[in-house]
């Protein structure tokens, strides 16, 4: 038996999440309301300028904003919101698919390492929607051309009228516990040394616990159960929501799946203490590298200690 996701296993997480907390009223009342987004793109409206999908930073390290007229010919304006109850802030969609992949690069990195956790929460929640404008330009239904509707919350065909709504893709993020040591992976793009949780896409058909259960033994062999919810985040690259959860393993016993893990093993309290301990500082810990803080893998690692 799983336990079920809204049964708690102990107290919620205290400590701030990197891309969640945005500052910006949404204003879904006002999407469906052409005229009243129209009134809103006025001259104190602030545009996010952006770098294909990478932020574009102050001397200080904020989010540099700009006016309307910033944006480049052609551009299409996705509404993020209001600041306040009328100042309306909004990104522009490149005319030309933005370069780079679905990873975060070093301008992301740097960003999360210098960006206020409200700015850093809008930009990942602009990336995000601006991303998959950028992606979906043509219909899926037909494949005509899709045009920006509801202050960019949805794009609708052309040609058949199909509305498409912006993606979120649910990605279950998991440690596993096995008589005090914590399971533990790394994939071969990860910095030498370097552990993080397991993690893998919800599919169609399957409940969050079914899918912990069903990655954990794909990846590593491992059979789990008590699966328990923990904390989640929002991750622009390119449009994820991370289900950060917890579980337990009655044997420890690892296969590794090569094509998904270069290693898996399992690590205990005082060297998960120390990975933490020395990632702070900016070092690899004695046993493993911690993900980073901004990581929700690093919010999993670090409440499970604090469990202890």
């Amino acid at each position: 038996m799983h336990r079920l996701a809204s049964d708690p296993i102990a107290a919620p997480i205290a400590a701030p999440i990197a891309f969640a907390g945005s500052p910006l009223d949404r204003a879904d009342h006002l999407r469906s309301d052409p005229e009243a987004i129209a009134a809103l793109a006025g001259p104190r409206a602030r545009l996010l300028k952006l770098d294909g999908l990478d932020p574009v930073l102050t001397p200080e390290g904020a989010l540099e904003w700009g006016t309307l007229a910033d944006a480049a010919p052609g551009s299409e304006l996705v509404f993020l919101g209001l600041e306040g109850e009328e100042r309306a802030c909004f990104a522009a969609v490149p005319p030309a698919s933005p370069a780079g992949g679905p990873h975060a690069g070093p301008a992301s990195w740097n960003a999360m390492n210098l960006l206020a956790p409200g700015d850093l929460a809008a930009y990942g929640g602009a990336r995000a929607l601006v991303g998959w404008h950028a992606r979906h330009r043509f219909c899926a239904v037909c494949g005509q051309p899709t045009a920006l509707a509801k202050g960019g919350w949805q794009r609708t065909c052309t040609n058949c009228a199909a509305e498409h709504f912006p993606r979120v893709d649910p990605v279950t993020i998991m440690t596993v516990e096995h008589e005090g040591r914590l399971l533990l992976g790394r994939q071969p793009r990860f910095p030498a040394g370097r552990y993080s949780a397991l993690a893998g896409f919800v599919e169609p058909g399957e409940t969050i616990e079914e899918a912990v259960a069903r990655e954990v033994f794909e990846e590593a062999g491992v059979r789990v159960r008590d699966v328990a919810y923990v904390a989640s985040q929002p991750w622009p690259f390119p449009s994820s929501l991370m289900i950060g959860c917890h579980a337990f393993a009655d044997a420890p016993a690892i296969t590794i799946d090569a094509t998904e893990l270069e290693d898996a093993r399992w690590f205990t309290r005082e060297e998960v203490v120390d990975a933490l301990d020395a990632i702070e500082a900016g070092d690899m810990g004695r046993a493993f590298g911690a993900p980073p803080r901004h990581a929700v893998a690093h919010v999993l690692l670090r409440w499970w200690v604090e469990q202890g």
